[in-house]
């Protein structure tokens, strides 16, 4: 089936972006001070690869259009609300040498635990460290060890707990002969999702996704298709994948906003192409997820270098102007200033946010592909259940409230 279904992805498909724009940014040297602008571009995105997909999947998806770009922005909402959210949008690549990175595991459980201690509390009270993220091990143990991992770390991480079963400690790391007696509380200790996980994270999300196919759950299936496509724009902003995310090293603050907000605001309604063809199945979303973030880190240095060179060339009185933004006056990226930055970046904008469109229906339609192809034509989604009501109004108060947990673009 896969072989019939199958396309080939051409290099422009992984190098796909999207704009992000976070759900807010104190005021800067570009003077945003906004709630949902950079929603702006999330939406577009999902709204236009809702209408590059098959008929197959359109009867479902086009009905739903509006839920799919409505929700595209919940994810930059729930860092209002949960802090773990926040790691899901970026990785610092740049934290972990040079590229390709090659002793960065692309696998997710390996990675976690190549960065992860386990420690325990002894009846007495101790702290005592059982396994450091520098330790050696023999393949067999590593083996252990990692099968052990994935079934007690891996799901309290994902459940945003640090605790760990402590029975399960007990059997595991008594056999090592680390243990003696049953220790008060066991608990994890993780190095990594401070400088992000975006790449992995989109791994766990095209699996739900297709979980969500294979079910035939249609409130999961928009759910889960708004929300990776969220993510998989992020993974393709050169800026989500370096620790000078905002220009705050180098004396850019506000680059984040002008770059995927700005630009694509003044410009992408008014002369972009969004004639982007059709989704290709994509043969191994592990690499190509990873790709995607190694080609969006390949375009730092312009985004910053070019944004540098044109302000100190540029006629100070012409690069910021009073504009007003929904209703509300404020001082903001000149538009002959930005059309300046968009051109000496070569349209990298524009081309893009066209690509991040195709990425998006590529990313779905491969997980309802290996999901089987299942009949979307009767396929009801109904009204949202009281939990989901209750959560999506926790989240949208959390939000309400303007207090970002967790790393913002404006740091």
């Amino acid at each position: 089936m896969k072989k019939q279904l199958k396309n080939l992805l051409s290099l422009s498909v992984c190098t796909v972006s999207v704009l992000l724009l976070s759900a807010s940014e104190i005021p800067n040297q570009y003077g945003h001070n906004h709630v949902s602008w950079g929603f702006f571009a999330h939406k577009r995105i999902n709204k236009l690869a809702v209408l590059t997909l098959p008929p197959e999947m359109m009867v479902f998806f086009k009905k739903n259009i509006d839920f799919i770009s409505d929700h595209a922005v919940d994810p930059d909402m729930r860092r209002y609300s949960t802090r773990i959210e926040g790691a899901r949008h970026f990785i610092d690549l740049d934290q972990y040498g040079t590229p390709p990175f090659p002793h960065l595991p692309r696998n997710w459980s390996d990675a976690l635990i190549q960065h992860t201690d386990i420690r325990v509390i002894d009846t007495k009270g101790d702290t005592l460290l059982l396994v450091s993220h520098r330790d050696s091990m023999t393949p067999v143990m590593r083996q252990e060890y990692r099968r052990w991992f994935q079934q007690s770390v891996v799901p309290a991480f994902y459940s945003g707990k640090e605790r760990v079963d402590t029975d399960s400690v007990f059997r595991f790391f008594s056999e090592w002969g680390r243990l003696d007696n049953r220790p008060d509380a066991a608990f994890f200790q993780e190095f990594i999702s401070g400088h992000g996980i975006l790449p992995w994270n989109l791994q766990h999300f095209q699996q739900k996704l297709t979980t969500a196919f294979r079910e035939r759950n249609a409130r999961k299936i928009l759910k889960f298709s708004a929300e990776i496509g969220h993510y998989i724009g992020d993974a393709h902003v050169p800026l989500h994948t370096c620790s000078n995310y905002n220009g705050q090293k180098t004396g850019q603050h506000g680059i984040h906003g002008f770059w995927e907000s700005r630009i694509p605001e003044l410009f992408a309604d008014e002369s972009y192409d969004y004639f982007v063809g059709k989704p290709s199945y994509i043969e191994n979303t592990r690499d190509w997820f990873w790709k995607c973030a190694l080609d969006s880190h390949t375009m730092v240095d312009s985004v910053l270098s070019f944004e540098k060179m044109l302000r100190e060339s540029f006629p100070p009185d012409r690069q910021m102007c009073p504009d007003m933004r929904q209703g509300i006056m404020g001082i903001h990226p000149c538009r002959e200033f930005a059309s300046a930055y968009q051109d000496a970046l070569d349209g990298m904008v524009e081309r893009r946010m066209r690509a991040a469109i195709i990425a998006v229906s590529s990313a779905w339609y491969t997980a309802w592909a290996d999901a089987g192809q299942p009949d979307l034509s009767g396929l009801d989604a109904g009204a949202p259940d009281q939990q989901e009501l209750e959560e999506d109004q926790s989240v949208r108060n959390a939000f309400a409230l303007g207090k970002i947990l967790g790393r913002t673009e404006d740091h």
